[in-house]
């Protein structure tokens, strides 16, 4: 295993060192393994290399909250080898670490494949969900469902081996980095942004994929100038590993035929780690890509410059929840409905947002505020804001128990009320 700074990322390399370099990038809760059967065939053409995200196949658990720096981290490991150029494929997380890439540093990028990928990946609060989960009962529950979300029924009932080796694949990453990991996924949101794509990009997407499925893929073909969008039939999310072939093939076509020139393959390394390989996998029936082509798409408007009340609304949204803020917001009428704009404007655009604490001291303040002057009735929504800002829920009995030394018993007592059933709701996982 090579030395990896925390500013890098752990990677290796296949194929030919001549050839120009196209990377693979890996999926939430995977090591690069899942694109060992693309590999053998990609190599013949070009210098393949594939890196894991941090905690993810044994790598360094350095976390990383968002996807922007991800995309940095995987640059500045591509500039201490020397590449300058290159072709980029990504799944899911891997697929919005492309975007940003292709948004960030156009001048980098080659060509661009997104597999199972979406420009905003569900809602924020269900990526923030899955953090408390992880933070109070580990990524047992997480690696027990994967194989719902990743392969289609049939795929399981037939490859029970791979399907194990998924489920080990998520309990052998670092919790800490994968709640980071949820935390990148949770503030991506480039919609706004996809009419700047340049690069040629290829929409890759199973056509049972319950994640980011179809009506995602079609999203993004819409609004990246030319892309073209391909349906692998019989597929999930984990499309590289459930349908091989298909995807192998969609991709040498892609990346042989959209390629921008020139390409600088610059100075290559060893290859790196070695981890351990999903099993053989029984022969597949073969699957025929369906391959549609979009029309261009008009490129989307620039977005408006967000002032001090959006700036507040995404805030809020973040720590409360979406569900909490709609509910608030719709329930607003024209006489409440200023007040409303003055709370996001300024509690949330303004305080919440100053640069002196975090969000989990604000979150420690808050609570000991709502408990002091009795204010029950918001205690339960800063109970799940708190959860979500990263305090875990000793944490939390331990507030409550410090404040009923200053507060008094008849206050704790109903806070400790409110917040063990919030607590429970949140941290229970769903069967």
């Amino acid at each position: 295993m090579s030395e990896t700074p925390p500013n890098t990322l752990q990677y290796r390399f296949d194929g030919p060192e001549d050839a120009p370099v196209l990377i693979l990038g890996p999926s939430l809760g995977t090591t690069w393994h899942m694109w060992d059967r693309q590999v053998p065939e990609l190599a013949k053409q070009w210098r393949i290399f594939r890196f894991d995200l941090p905690g993810h196949g044994g790598a360094p658990a350095h976390p990383v909250g968002s996807v922007g720096e991800l995309s940095a981290r995987l640059l500045a490991t591509l500039d201490s080898l020397g590449v300058q150029r290159f072709g980029y494929a990504g799944c899911a997380l891997g697929g919005a670490i492309g975007i940003e890439l292709a948004l960030r540093h156009p001048e980098r990028l080659a060509s661009l494949a997104l597999v199972a990928a979406s420009p905003r990946f569900g809602t924020a609060d269900e990526f923030r969900q899955r953090g408390v989960i992880v933070r109070t009962n580990g990524l047992d529950p997480i690696a027990r469902t994967s194989p719902d979300r990743w392969f289609t029924t049939g795929f399981s009932a037939a490859q029970p081996a791979i399907t194990e080796w998924a489920v080990q694949m998520v309990r052998t990453t670092d919790p800490g980095c994968y709640i980071a990991s949820c935390e990148a996924l949770a503030a991506f949101d480039v919609r706004a942004e996809l009419g700047r794509v340049a690069a040629p990009t290829l929409v890759l997407v199973g056509s049972e994929d319950q994640v980011t499925g179809p009506a995602e893929a079609r999203t993004l073909v819409a609004g990246i100038p030319d892309a073209r969008l391909a349906v692998v039939p019989g597929a999930s999310h984990l499309v590289p590993v459930e349908q091989p072939a298909a995807v192998t093939d969609l991709l040498v076509h892609h990346f042989a035929t959209a390629w921008q020139q020139p390409y600088d393959t610059g100075q290559l390394a060893l290859p790196g780690a070695q981890a351990t390989a999903p099993p053989p996998m029984v022969p597949p029936q073969a699957v025929v890509p369906v391959a549609e082509i979009a029309p261009p798409a008009a490129a989307a408007p620039p977005a408006d410059r967000a002032d001090r009340y959006e700036t507040g609304l995404k805030i809020r949204r973040e720590v409360l929840g979406d569900a909490r803020v709609d509910q608030e917001l719709a329930g607003a009428d024209r006489f409440s409905r200023d007040f409303q704009e003055f709370v996001t404007r300024y509690a949330w655009g303004e305080i919440w947002d100053r640069p002196g604490l975090d969000r989990r001291t604000r979150s420690c303040i808050t609570l000991t505020a709502l408990i002091a002057g009795g204010h029950l009735d918001e205690l339960a929504s800063h109970t799940r804001a708190a959860l979500r800002n990263g305090l875990t829920p000793d944490e939390i009995r331990e507030i409550l128990l410090h404040i009923s030394l200053y507060c008094g018993l008849p206050a704790a007592t109903s806070a400790f009320k409110v917040a063990q059933q919030i607590i429970q709701e949140e941290t229970t996982p769903a069967e």
